[in-house]
């Protein structure tokens, strides 16, 4: 009894240290909600709307190029090794930030930020997969899910606590910034301790150092049948050939790439992220002060989490396709309403009370059910052949859209303003539910090789029996 809970308080250990690389994404991403007003100041970085946006999006940038390095220098190095590299690039980051005299250094520092944080998003849950037993790893794994978006709810109320303690001080946005230097710390020292993924060890031939891994992180014999279970896959998967660009001349490889890029996509264009990165402002535009504008943005914090609960629990009752487009109604809706209201009542001292209880339901849909559902898709979808190649261009398409929104959205902001800014977002948000309804098929209930089956046997007269299957088929 005494060994099982060593080897429970063991993997909560695991959890806790890894997932603090979700929380630095989540607080890195979060803070200049709060620190723009203030680097925009005259004596400060004295930003415009387009430098702004460069500031913001630089670390959207990098976080693009750090998920499409991040990963494959894991598989080289290792995930622990990885994840240590990440906290010190980090740290030296946030450093960088926080002294950065001019927008050109906060530029550079920010896309190294970013590229921590790429790498993070990838990095952190293959770990907590790896090392978590089959029957916890969904729940391993979005607890990481769970720590992106306390980090963002922890960047709002520090910044409304600083904010409203030294506002009379111009480099208040310097502390905001630099916290973050802590839990890239703990990060550092935590994975010190940590033992490597026993799936990396047995992907370089170091069977012996995965079962003294797996003896750490498993109860008694499971030990030596999970190592088999690992060696097994992994001679599978060598013997596999991997996908590569040259398949998409397939069309059903190419379609399912194409479905990637198309859920990945339809998670940015809802504008999440304008409401993440300039929520600040956004309430600043509608006729909150500053002060009052940060303290706002906590609900938006708080419902980000609470909503992440409800949408892991929805995920095990609803289908994905009804999820993800009532999800998107509801996100559209939202900002359709921001948008009417805000011509409506402008320049009323009612107009910032709506856009932030509109902001807070436009994250209800958002968080409790397109982003959960994106991340579950994307992991469903690919078939094991087509999972490197697929992930990579899915994710990397996912940043560079959030880059492309968090560059452009001060820039609209400033030239059409706050009603017709959202506006191009309920468009943007009525493509996304044709997408959904048009070419996403649901998932829910069947297994990667029933899913595989289905998207060959797509457009033939087959399909609708593919679930009896003939082996050969899958050959």
């Amino acid at each position: 009894m005494g060994k099982q809970r060593n080897y429970k308080s063991f993997l909560t250990t695991i959890i806790i240290v890894s997932t603090f690389g979700g929380l630095l994404f989540g607080y890195d991403t979060g803070v200049i909600n709060g620190a723009l007003p203030y680097m925009s100041e005259e004596d400060q970085l004295d930003l415009n709307a387009f430098t702004e946006g460069l500031v913001t999006s630089s670390l959207l940038f990098g976080a693009a190029l750090g998920a499409v390095l991040g990963g494959r220098l894991s598989d080289y190095i290792g995930r622990r090794k990885n994840i240590l590299n990440l906290a010190v690039l980090f740290f030296v980051a946030t450093l960088g930030c926080t002294l950065a005299p001019n927008v050109t250094v906060m530029v550079i520092f920010r896309f190294i930020l970013g590229f921590a944080v790429g790498g993070a998003s990838v990095t952190v849950p293959t770990y907590l997969a790896e090392m978590s037993p089959v029957e916890r790893r969904g729940r391993m794994v979005t607890q990481n899910e769970l720590m992106i978006v306390t980090g963002q709810l922890l960047a709002f109320v520090f910044n409304a606590i600083l904010g409203s303690t030294m506002s009379d001080n111009s480099h208040v946005w310097r502390y905001m910034l630099a916290i973050a230097a802590l839990p890239a710390v703990f990060l550092f020292f935590g994975m010190l301790k940590m033992p490597e993924s026993p799936r990396w060890f047995v992907s370089k031939g170091k069977n012996e150092n995965a079962f003294q891994v797996l003896q750490k992180i498993r109860e008694g014999s499971r030990a030596e049948s999970e190592l088999h279970e690992i060696e097994k896959a992994f001679a599978e998967e060598k013997e596999m050939e991997k996908a590569s660009l040259k398949d998409l001349a397939v069309p059903w490889v190419r379609r399912i790439v194409f479905l990637g890029i198309g859920i990945a996509v339809v998670q940015q264009i809802t504008g999440v992220n304008s409401i993440m990165y300039y929520g600040t402002q956004i309430l600043e535009n509608s006729g909150f002060q500053t002060e009052a504008a940060l303290i706002g943005n906590i609900a938006n914090g708080v419902i980000s989490v609470l909503a992440t609960f409800l949408g892991i629990w929805l995920l095990g009752k609803i289908g994905r396709r009804p999820m993800l487009l009532t999800g998107l109604a509801g996100t559209t809706t939202a900002l359709l309403l921001i948008g009417i209201f805000s011509t409506l009542l402008e320049g009323t001292a009612t107009l910032p009370y709506v856009v932030l209880t509109l902001t807070v339901m436009f994250l209800t849909f958002q968080q409790g059910a397109v982003s959960p559902v994106t991340w579950l898709m994307l992991s469903e979808i690919f078939p094991l052949k087509l999972r490197g190649l697929g992930m990579g261009v899915a994710v990397f398409f996912l940043w560079i859209v959030n880059f492309f929104i968090g560059l452009t959205f001060p820039i609209l902001l400033d030239k059409v303003g706050l009603s017709m800014t959202f506006f191009v977002f309920v468009a943007l948000g009525i493509a996304a539910i044709t997408f959904v309804h048009k070419f996403l098929p649901e998932t829910k209930g069947l297994s990667l090789e029933e899913l595989e089956l289905k998207f060959r046997l797509h457009g033939n007269q087959g399909e609708q029996n593919y679930l009896n299957k003939d082996e050969s088929v899958m050959k």
